[in-house]
């Protein structure tokens, strides 16, 4: 049962929290629009599509800067009860460090739910939206930056097929210099080239141009040139050249498939798609880690008050973002492992938190 001291700490640090959010999330929407603005009107993009962006944006924002909003509204918080006193009586009646620690840790797990929750099913989305519009309207041939650098792609669709896309245009469907090869055993079966391959939405099929199927036999060869042709393949032509975000986009079982599929295939981006997978688990665990960092860092009553609580506790929080973006990209960039990447952060403050927690209670 939660006593009136954890229900008051427990009241206070979901409150906290919320409200730096609440005055985060504004000021980050005014940066963002006064950087943008000036791009917006030349584009003349609807304010539809702009009321939208700002609503996957509040998401977006809160979700990237959710650690640093936690930390700080514990060291907040905290740093007023001890420089109340409040923390000095609640010690002195006997309650230990260790117990007054359980209401914060109630409080580090509805958060963790929440975001973990959202990390599933929300934030796909948003990050769906908050890129397209970047890309769409904001970004100089933002459409082609969308498919990355590489304009070659060549995929292994299974065990038996591989495929060869040039220049792909994402406006048009459309891809030049197709190549399809099928193999049985080891030994190639049959070949399709065309010089140009496109998706027709509304027949489900694609539309080869200059097709030429050459079907490889003991004897002789048979070959078939038509000057355009209809094909039902099982792959849809953006699936081999997926947008750079891909993986940010997706809910965690379509995530996992795309993952898997992608494995198969041999693409060359997995690491960066499991870093996007690993975060999802790794994120709402720091809320646990950092609430404790917080308690023990700002529970003392110090000489410089709440302004020297928090300027260790935006040290330690930006600290730890640098931590989780370094590694994060060297894990996307290299052969780093990326399930060590995502996880060395918390690792790394876990032991921080628990050498603090020690000190904490003497």
């Amino acid at each position: 049962m939660l006593t009136i001291i954890d229900k008051y700490i427990l009241k206070r640090y979901l409150a906290t929290f919320s409200v730096m959010i609440l005055l985060f999330i504004p000021i980050g929407i005014v940066i963002d629009v006064s950087e943008k603005v000036n791009k917006m009107l030349e584009n003349k993009i609807p304010f539809t599509a702009i009321a939208v962006y700002y609503y996957n944006f509040t998401i977006y924002f809160a979700n990237s800067l959710f650690p640093i909003f936690l930390f700080l509204s514990v060291i907040w918080f905290t740093s007023k009860l001890a420089n109340n006193t409040e923390i000095i009586a609640i010690l002195s009646s006997g309650i230990s460090f260790t117990r007054f620690l359980r209401p914060y840790i109630i409080g580090a797990s509805i958060v963790s739910v929440f975001v973990l929750l959202m990390g599933f099913f929300i934030v796909p989305a948003a990050s769906e939206g908050f890129n397209n519009f970047r890309y769409t309207y904001l970004k100089g041939n933002g459409k082609q930056l969308m498919r990355g650098e590489n304009t070659n792609v060549y995929r292994q669709l299974n065990d038996n097929d591989f495929i060869f896309v040039n220049s792909f245009n994402e406006e048009s469907k459309t891809a030049f210099n197709f190549t399809l090869e099928h193999f049985e055993k080891d030994q190639l079966t049959y070949k399709i080239t065309a010089s140009r391959i496109k998706w027709d939405p509304k027949k489900k099929v694609y539309i080869l141009y200059d097709y030429t199927k050459r079907t490889l036999g003991e004897l002789n060869d048979k070959i078939e040139k038509v000057p355009e042709k209809n094909v039902a393949f099982k792959f849809e032509l953006a699936d081999l050249t997926p947008v750079v975000y891909i993986a940010e986009t997706l809910p965690l079982g379509k995530l996992i498939d795309f993952i898997e599929k992608e494995r198969k295939r041999g693409s060359g981006n997995i690491n960066t798609y499991l870093v996007v997978l690993y975060k999802k688990y790794s994120v709402p665990v720091s809320a646990f880690i950092l609430t404790i960092i917080a308690v023990a860092v700002s529970s003392m009553k110090r000489r410089g008050g709440m302004g020297t609580n928090l300027a260790i506790g935006i040290a330690i929080a930006f600290s730890f973002v640098f931590f989780d973006k370094i590694f994060g990209t060297l894990a996307e960039k290299s052969t780093f492992s990326p399930l060590f990447a995502v996880w060395f952060p918390n690792i790394v403050f876990g032991i921080l938190a628990v050498y603090l927690l020690r000190n904490a209670k003497r």
